[in-house]
């Protein structure tokens, strides 16, 4: 082989090599924390709607269509502390973007986002699904931008799942959790966020189908900040947690 050959090879080889090596861009169709039990195919058909309902999550959905409120036994509120800083990096607080904040930052970075709900509406769900749980919304939405990429997917989830944090995905084309509507899609990512954070159970009628396998694993302990979901909610996921802070900080800067 000769010099220009040699070059050729060597050449080619190490693009193969670095394309093999990227990192995928949105946290679609990665493995949720390997401590927990990942769902097999068997319990996921891939596009099947129908099934994956049926057998993925066993849940009536149907039920949970009314309102929270019309069940008096809820409670009216949790303690939960103020968040008073863009530097506080817990899961647990309040909101400190405003809703018109998240709208216009999604818009920015995607014009015409693939959900069934407007910007406005989904922004409210995660305000109001958050709020119930103690969970911080607007950071909470920044995890489902990323999880979704601005909500082109473009992954093994699908918009019509109403699946926007890759509940249940593990890659090689298991689309994961499906819910019949965006609020409950929603509601299901904040009960998911629970369950690592807090071993209170939901406000909420469970709809999050992987709860109780999280809790079972962690028994009483709980994480604290978005920096502890790395190689947690996605793997390898180093620095996971940091890239939705950032987000986040971009939602701040916004102004709506």
């Amino acid at each position: 082989m000769n010099s220009v050959r040699i070059k050729k090879f060597t050449a080619a080889f190490l693009i193969g090599a670095f394309a093999i090596s990227l990192p995928m861009s949105t946290g679609e169709g990665r493995i949720h924390d390997p401590k927990i039990k990942a769902i097999s195919s068997s319990d996921l058909r891939h596009g099947d709607k129908a099934n994956t309902n049926s057998r993925y999550s066993g849940y009536n959905y149907g039920a949970l269509r009314n309102d929270y409120r019309s069940n008096p036994s809820y409670p009216d509120n949790i303690d939960v502390p103020q968040t008073i800083s863009i530097a506080d990096t817990s899961i647990i607080g309040t909101p400190i973007a405003s809703q018109e904040q998240c709208v216009e930052y999604l818009l920015r970075n995607n014009p015409n986002p693939k959900i069934t709900v407007s910007p406005e509406e989904i922004v409210a769900y995660y305000y109001e699904e958050a709020g119930r749980e103690g969970i911080r919304p607007d950071v909470a939405f920044a995890q489902a931008l990323k999880e979704t990429g601005f909500f082109r997917y473009g992954g093994d989830v699908v918009p019509e799942q109403n699946n926007f944090c890759g509940l249940g995905t593990t890659g090689g084309g298991v689309r994961g959790g499906y819910f019949p509507t965006a609020q409950i899609g929603v509601r299901a990512h904040i009960q998911h966020l629970l369950a690592y954070t807090s071993t209170r159970r939901p406000v909420t009628p469970l709809v999050d189908p992987r709860y109780d396998i999280v809790r079972k694993a962690y028994g009483t302990r709980t994480l604290s900040n978005w920096s502890d979901l790395n190689g947690r909610w996605a793997v390898p996921g180093h620095y996971y947690g940091q890239e939705i802070l950032n987000m986040f900080h971009a939602i701040i800067n916004i102004r709506a």
